[in-house]
């Protein structure tokens, strides 16, 4: 048969296996080495099994990888089209051969995290980017919630580890304190609050009138509909001063809403700072300090955490250490 530089061609082998990995790095050497002897001499094999080596992946191919008539071999244009390839192939080879070896070791294929809602995005980020820095080979899976539901989904092993609030019911869990965030009451400047607000303090009887949005959960209770936690569910309520509310499960909505005019509510102060149609509102009951919200990473007890697991909290408590507060006192408030 004719190859495509018009040299002639070993039969293929009809054999239906196709060239092995050690064709092709046999290729590859003679590439980088520059001849079969030195592939041979960097590979630490004889001369002969390099030449075999590449003779057997000509077969296979059907084509011409080098030009032997010259005193050193010299590429075909197949041949040299055909490089990068063996590179990538033998490039991908070697990564899940590492892969392998990790997970031997005891690295885990899968973390497994659930994230408080409330919890900076930009601390999130930050921890995620130094974990596959130092993590590459394992996958991350995050999941976001509210409140006890965080601690749930580590109690019963649906996730490896997480991030809870204070809010939360941490009682049978190991924690490790990450920092705190801010909780600001806040509405549209559209919305009455807001022009009540600049001229006075608002007090419980002025808020009571007005539409509260409130974060809640997706967990069981014992008023529900619709899947939404109607009665606020497991954890209490906090900080919630109107008789009127409606309820969210997801940070974004309350957001939404709020931006929207239709009700007022607390947000963490790091999404407040990248918001400039919203309206700090000034109430009465409460200072800056009075919802300081901390975080804390959580595991089981007794749970071995494995070196990723154990990588993403030492990555969040890293991220933390720059991007959210860190308390010198007990928190206060709720």
């Amino acid at each position: 048969m004719k190859s495509i530089d018009g040299g002639t061609a070993p039969p293929s082998r009809e054999t239906g296996e196709g060239p092995s990995f050690d064709q092709w790095r046999a290729f590859v050497a003679v590439v980088e080495a520059g001849s079969f002897s030195a592939a041979g001499r960097q590979l630490g094999r004889v001369q002969s099994a390099i030449s075999h080596a590449v003779a057997a992946l000509e077969d296979d191919l059907g084509l011409l990888l080098f030009d032997r008539s010259p005193r050193i071999p010299v590429l075909t244009s197949a041949g040299q089209a055909l490089v990068p390839d063996a590179r990538r192939l033998l490039a991908s080879a070697h990564a899940i051969v590492a892969r392998a070896h990790a997970f031997a070791g005891g690295v885990e294929a899968r973390v497994v995290a659930v994230v408080d809602a409330l919890f900076p995005m930009e601390a999130l980020v930050a921890g995620a980017a130094r974990f596959r820095q130092h993590a590459p080979d394992t996958e991350l899976v995050l999941r976001t919630e509210a409140l006890s539901v965080v601690t749930q989904a580590v109690r019963s092993g649906a996730a490896d580890v997480g991030v809870a609030s204070q809010a939360a019911d941490v009682q049978d869990l190991l924690t490790a304190p990450l920092g705190f965030v801010r909780m600001i009451p806040a509405a549209s400047p559209t919305h009455p609050l807001a022009a009540l607000s600049s001229t006075a303090p608002l007090t419980a009887a002025t808020l009571a009138p007005h539409v509260q949005i409130v974060l809640s959960e997706r967990a069981p209770s014992r008023s529900t509909k619709g899947g939404l936690n109607i009665d606020g569910g497991q954890t209490p309520d906090q900080g919630v001063l109107s008789g009127r509310t409606w309820r969210v499960v997801d940070l974004e909505t309350k957001e939404a809403l709020i931006a929207g005019g239709l009700g007022w509510g607390n947000l963490p102060e790091h999404r407040l700072r990248r918001r400039s149609d919203l309206k700090i509102l000034d109430v009465a009951a409460w200072n800056r300090d009075t919802f300081r919200l901390a975080f804390s990473s959580i595991h089981r007890p007794g749970q071995a955490l494995g070196p990723a697991s154990a990588l993403w909290l030492e990555s969040l408590q890293l991220a933390c250490a720059d991007l959210v507060d860190v308390p010198h006192e007990p928190p206060t408030g709720g």
